[in-house]
């Protein structure tokens, strides 16, 4: 019997954060898993980061493990091949000459961009070409903000798009997360970007201090939201497939210093473990949902109609007929 996946959705196209760029180093080699397939990621010795498929095309040796930088190339552990970050053929030590079948191979380099502290690699189904740029924060470099992230990281078995969707499904703020008052917020589109504007007063023992929170979205895996109030705070909330049916969620928060300082504890760690204690109320749920493709709304629902209009056009190879209940989903 056929096993039935909980999503016909394939892994959507655009571009995701592989790591922290602090967390590879000059000469570091990294056996990486995303998108369904193993990679290995590496920084050369000038700097140069690069992704390629995992595997050396001599005899099949993973590069990942035990391979080196040397110089500007990945050395394969097996037999000392050497690749450029290209993933052209840099040298072979013990051949008189390189074959010309060596030279017309390139193993599959994904395209890197270093941006945001952190690093980010574009995926395609058909390796094509990025379609869009990688987003700029400013607040990364702003002298006014922290510089280093506070991280948090979640494995978490489901789909992107089904946990995509908790960004306009209004309702369950309430039922899953204890929200007192019920969430109204604008969401608007801009071809691969998704902005939502959302007010949250707080009261405080000296009143009530206005605030609102203010949603980026630059493709699947790309997600910023900045808390704006008592305690100025960013989340880049990026989450990268491993495979069709998992994720890797990483949080990266940064605060608006006070009068020259990181905030320490108070309102600004409540912040952040606030936004954390929610993750892990959605993961059981995540993780034990199946897709409604045709689900059954209410009118209090949220934008959830428009928000898989967009994030449609993520994918290539979507089944027409689910690509057609999506767009018309009512």
């Amino acid at each position: 019997m056929t096993e039935r996946k909980r999503y016909p959705m394939p892994i959507p196209f655009g571009w995701y954060v592989v790591d922290y760029a602090d967390e590879l180093k000059p000469g570091d080699v990294k056996s990486v898993r995303y998108f369904g397939e193993d990679q290995v990621l590496f920084r050369t010795d000038s700097g140069e980061i690069s992704m390629l498929d995992a595997y050396c095309p001599h005899l099949g040796a993973h590069l990942g493990h035990g391979g080196l930088v040397n110089g500007e190339c990945i050395e394969c552990p097996f037999h000392a091949w050497q690749w450029q970050t290209d993933g052209k053929i840099g040298s072979i030590p013990y051949a008189k000459n390189i074959p010309p079948k060596a030279k017309e191979t390139q193993i599959f380099k994904y395209p890197t961009v270093e941006r945001n502290n952190l690093i980010y690699a574009w995926y395609h189904p058909n390796g094509e070409q990025p379609h869009y740029e990688v987003e700029t924060y400013d607040e990364i470099v702003d002298p006014d903000w922290g510089d280093e992230f506070q991280k948090f990281e979640y494995h978490v078995d489901c789909h992107i798009q089904d946990m995509a969707e908790n960004a306009v499904d209004a309702a369950h703020f309430k039922y899953v997360h204890g929200v007192v008052t019920y969430p109204e917020f604008e969401v608007s589109y801009e071809d691969q970007k998704r902005f939502f504007v959302q007010a949250a007063n707080m009261e405080t023992p000296r009143g009530i201090v206005e605030g609102r929170i203010i949603g980026r979205s630059n493709g699947p895996g790309d997600n910023a939201t900045k808390f704006e109030g008592i305690c100025d705070t960013l989340l880049l909330g990026s989450t990268t497939p491993i495979e069709d049916e998992k994720c890797i969620i990483r949080f990266s928060f940064l605060q608006k210093k006070v009068d020259g300082k990181v905030p320490e504890g108070g309102v600004g760690a409540a912040i952040i473990a606030d936004i954390n204690k929610q993750v892990k109320e959605d993961i059981p749920i995540w993780e034990n949902k199946k897709f409604a493709l045709k689900p059954v709304l209410c009118d209090m629902d949220g934008p959830i109609a428009k928000f898989r209009r967009q994030y449609a056009t993520f994918y290539v190879d979507y089944d027409e007929a689910q690509r057609i209940a999506a767009l018309n989903l009512k």
